[in-house]
């Protein structure tokens, strides 16, 4: 009985510490597309959804619907970042899954590699290596997603520009994350697919829920509840602002856990809706 109890304890401890060690060395900034949409952009994005409920109320219920081509550029150094064409297929399927209630679907059309160190590991925001990677591979027009993957240093996991940015700068629409975020991954927990569902969210149009915090107009959608505090694992029943509603920590816009995320809000998808048909005349 004592060796089975030592035993136990000692399987015990081996897992706490295995969590304390995955907690500790999960991604930290997440996600990097932090922007908010310039007002005369809002107040069109605001427009168009009033419109879309002038719609429904005179009998129109079927959301718009459309097919978004999505373009995969995968950037290698010395073979690491390569993610085979199976994964790629399967991450597309995982999207779809995520954002089967939004109208859209979304239809790999293309996937290349290019061998470049420099881009692997210099990628990011505004820099120099970004503006070379996108000018020379990127595919499409505003409805077409395109889908860079390279290795970030620092936490961060992916980042995305948003509908109506495409406009002034169409050479740097898209997404881009970090290779080992893509399903089969070694980035846990941010390694089971929906990271890239979370960017996607930005590229049509969604902030975070956690935007704005307790007060004023929060991420511009009426059904997710004020939120101050950026979510880790999965603590469902969390209230960071008291008296509005539990936070949406199950929500694709929240920073939970992969295995955690799994809605979008009807408010959410309206809003996306508005900015698609606006800005990707989809």
């Amino acid at each position: 009985m004592v060796r089975i109890s030592i035993a136990a304890s000692l399987l015990a401890f081996a897992a706490s510490a295995l969590a304390l060690s995955t907690e500790r060395d999960a991604p930290t900034t997440l996600c990097g597309a932090t922007q908010t949409i310039a007002a005369e952009d809002e107040a069109a994005v605001q427009r168009q959804i009033s419109n879309m409920r002038s719609q429904r109320s005179a009998g129109s219920t079927a959301l718009r619907a459309g097919t978004v081509p999505v373009a995969v550029h995968i950037i290698t150094c010395n073979g690491r970042g390569d993610i085979s064409d199976s994964r790629i297929q399967q991450q597309i399927g995982i999207l779809n899954s995520d954002m089967g209630n939004t109208g859209y679907s979304f239809s790999l059309s293309s996937i290349d590699r290019t061998a470049n160190c420099d881009w692997f590991n210099g990628v990011n925001q505004g820099t120099t290596q970004e503006r070379q990677m996108k000018s020379a591979l990127r595919r499409g027009g505003a409805s077409t997603l395109n889908f860079y993957t390279v290795e970030f240093t620092g936490g961060l996991v992916g980042y995305a520009t948003f509908p109506s940015s495409y406009r002034s700068n169409p050479t740097n629409d898209g997404v881009v994350n970090h290779f080992e975020s893509v399903v089969g991954g070694s980035l846990s927990p941010y390694n089971l697919g929906t990271i890239l569902t979370h960017e996607v969210g930005h590229w049509v149009g969604l902030y975070h829920v956690f935007q704005g915090g307790c007060s004023g107009s929060g991420d511009l959608v009426s059904d997710t509840p004020p939120q101050s505090t950026i979510s880790r694992g999965c603590p469902v029943g969390q209230d960071s602002c008291s008296g509005g509603g539990v936070d949406s920590v199950r929500n694709h816009m929240d920073y939970s856990q992969d295995s955690c995320r799994n809605q979008l809000t009807a408010g959410q998808i309206e809003r996306l809706q508005a900015q698609m048909s606006l800005y990707r005349g989809i």
